[in-house]
């Protein structure tokens, strides 16, 4: 499956950082911004989720939710959670499997790493189709949180 613009996002069942498990396809009826990031604890992931955090009311205002991803463990993510006092569930895609679905991975990250989730943002309709696609190569980058505030809006 391609995963692109128009096409359904893959559901997915992942554990969250208070170890419960989180289904994308519960949030049918609402929109859904789906943001992957390499790994807990980097500056650019902590300043973009800070982002997310001191703007939730926007994407709250537009009937959205926002699931956080990474290869990072539950724990790490109940630690960073608390840490940035961050306000959206973050979930741990630990087996790589959906980072995989939604072609977001690198091969080789820094340092050797294997498996890590590339920096991504979907938006995914209230029916469970993608609007929005963007997977970003350089992990110093962050997704244009604009426009997925302006298709948000469109929805």
């Amino acid at each position: 499956m391609s995963i692109q613009i128009g096409s359904i996002a893959p559901d997915f069942t992942l554990f969250n950082s208070e170890k419960q498990e989180v289904t994308l396809s519960q949030y049918l009826g609402k929109s859904v911004v789906l943001l992957f990031y390499p790994q807990a604890f980097t500056g650019v992931c902590t300043t973009e989720l800070c982002d997310i955090r001191d703007n939730l009311n926007v994407y709250s205002t537009l009937n959205a939710e926002i699931l956080a991803i990474s290869v990072d463990s539950v724990f790490t993510l109940e630690n960073w959670k608390q840490q940035q006092g961050f306000n959206f569930q973050m979930l741990s895609d630990f087996n790589k499997t959906v980072s995989i679905a939604y072609e977001t991975i690198y091969e080789t990250f820094a340092f050797g790493m294997k498996g890590v989730s590339k920096r991504s943002a979907f938006v995914v309709d209230s029916k469970g189709i993608l609007q929005y696609v963007e997977i970003l190569d350089n992990a110093g980058e962050i997704p244009n949180l604009d426009k997925i505030k302006e298709v948000l809006a469109t929805l």
